[in-house]
């Protein structure tokens, strides 16, 4: 997660679940469960993210909120991780976090009535290219032994969401801010990437907190791009974004033709 942390994509993942809706969107596109999508996500509250004592806080990459699930204020909390990268042991580490939160909330108080904790939902969000390989059990990682010792092995998961196991068509089918996300992460093409960015601009309408956070988001990622990189400046709106990009697709329309022209001389 160090590493995580020092990369501009990931810094703009937390800035885009930085906003209720993405945060919602997450639950009811891409997690299937009848009682998570029967909540009410217009309770959500974004939770500090100072739960992380000194010796984790560089490690730390995620984002954390809470709603209420009932009318005595009983909240469960999301813990979203953003990875790029396969992790073998990121059960470990969610296992952690998870602790860290807990103690964080029993020295501040924010337990139920009866001082049981409050229920956590361990999400890891993963974009990288290989598939997830890594086991989301963090008693995969330890092997059984006999006896007495069997009934200590600890047993925690997360539940893992990897972009790149969705479908163009299935994503496309989807209503949802965050299907978006990952159509632009699996854009194959900067024409495909524009032209999604347009629906995009017409979906969030006068949001202008959103379009911020997305202009600076997909800036970062047509930069990280390996197949094609493109470099804009600082961008943090979608109207100049979607310029800049114009313009740029229009140069590399002008070097083809030129390249094209070279080489036919070349040939001839």
């Amino acid at each position: 997660m160090l590493r995580a942390m020092t990369q501009p994509h990931d810094t703009g993942y937390k800035l885009l679940f930085s906003h209720p809706e993405l945060v919602r969107d997450l639950i009811l596109g891409f997690v299937p469960d009848d009682w998570l999508h029967s909540l009410d996500y217009d309770t959500l509250e974004r939770v500090p993210g100072n739960y992380v004592s000194r010796r984790y806080r560089q490690r730390a990459d995620d984002v954390v909120w809470r709603l209420r699930i009932g009318g005595d204020w009983l909240y469960l909390y999301l813990l979203i991780e953003f990875q790029s990268s396969v992790d073998r042991y990121m059960a470990v580490r969610i296992m952690t976090y998870v602790g860290l939160l807990y103690e964080d909330l029993i020295r501040r108080g924010e337990l139920l009535a009866d001082g049981r904790l409050p229920p956590v939902l361990p999400i890891v969000l993963y974009n990288g290219r290989p598939r997830w390989s890594a086991p989301t059990e963090v008693g995969e990682l330890i092997p059984p032994v006999p006896g007495l010792v069997a009934h200590f092995k600890p047993s925690y998961r997360y539940l893992l969401i990897d972009e790149g196991r969705y479908s163009e068509t299935e994503l496309a089918a989807l209503n949802n801010l965050v299907a978006a996300v990952f159509r632009l992460e699996q854009a194959p093409t900067p024409e495909g990437m524009q032209q999604l960015i347009a629906r995009l601009k017409d979906w969030l309408g006068e949001r202008e907190d959103l379009r911020r956070s997305f202009a600076v988001w997909i800036r970062a990622a047509l930069m990280r791009r390996e197949d094609y990189h493109i470099v804009l400046p600082e961008i943090d709106d979608l109207e100049t974004l979607t310029m800049g990009l114009s313009d740029r697709l229009e140069e590399w329309a002008t070097e083809y033709k030129a390249e094209g022209r070279q080489e036919g001389r070349q040939e001839g």
